[in-house]
């Protein structure tokens, strides 16, 4: 390899950074460059980090508000920007990251909260249909009691039965038709809230899921868009903050 001239390692270094496949990229020029004093003059050419600036990081389209750089400053290299660049690059996507995390535990604790009230509501309604089944237990009895005051109770049993009767102002079928309409009301509620809570359970727990995920990975581009009724909305406001303005 020493025998090499600069000139050929020049041709291999310029083929493994160009576009728009390129085999070398930052990374591989940094290692190169400190591998020995030789490579580090060679990676450090401006052609090269020229390359990699142009291939990484397109340059955004000429606009007519951007401000002119003064004549008499001098450019700075193409490593140098590629190093602004990057670590510019680097720090978006950080705070980016750091908003899906923000935002990925505010769901879960939104669906923590959901699941708290599904909990409180399962528990009322539980309650609600003990206390319905008790009351349509009572009733049933009632009935029960009229059955045998009016046909098979003897004499002696029948002052007890017609008493237990009697406490009943409403018609006893129609309390047993309501409280067994309540029961089956109640049944149908906690099927309901179990299923939803069963729902929200999983779109909790994939959202664990995906928490784990954002902090194993910082460096993806979690950038969220805006939808674009959302864009619409946000000019509209502030076309109408310029007009009363």
């Amino acid at each position: 390899m020493s025998t090499l001239p600069d000139e050929l390692w020049r041709l291999i270094l310029d083929i493994g950074v160009r576009s728009p496949n390129p085999t070398l990229t930052y990374r591989d020029l940094c290692c190169l460059s400190i591998s020995s004093r030789r490579f580090h003059r060679l990676s450090s050419e401006d052609s090269l980090w020229s390359r990699l600036l142009s291939s990484d990081f397109p340059p955004p389209p000429p606009s007519s508000s951007a401000p002119s750089t003064a004549a008499s400053s001098l450019p700075p290299s193409s490593q140098s920007l590629y190093r602004i660049r990057f670590e510019r690059d680097r720090d978006r996507k950080l705070a980016a990251h750091r908003r899906a995390v923000l935002r990925k535990e505010s769901q879960i604790a939104e669906h923590s909260k959901k699941l708290s009230s599904m909990e409180a509501s399962l528990a009322l309604e539980s309650d609600k249909l003990k206390t319905t089944a008790a009351e349509l237990s009572n009733l049933q009895r009632v009935r029960q009691a009229s059955v045998a005051l009016n046909v098979w109770q003897p004499h002696v049993v029948r002052g007890r039965q017609k008493s237990l009767v009697e406490q009943c102002t409403v018609p006893v079928e129609s309390q047993i038709r309501a409280l067994e309409m309540d029961l089956r009301v109640c049944k149908m509620q906690i099927s309901m809230l179990r299923k939803s809570y069963e729902d929200e359970r999983r779109r909790l727990d994939v959202s664990k899921q995906e928490l784990e995920s954002i902090k194993y990975h910082p460096f993806r581009d979690y950038e969220v868009h805006e939808t674009s009724g959302k864009r619409k909305k946000i000019k509209r406001c502030t076309e109408s903050e310029g007009k009363t303005s």
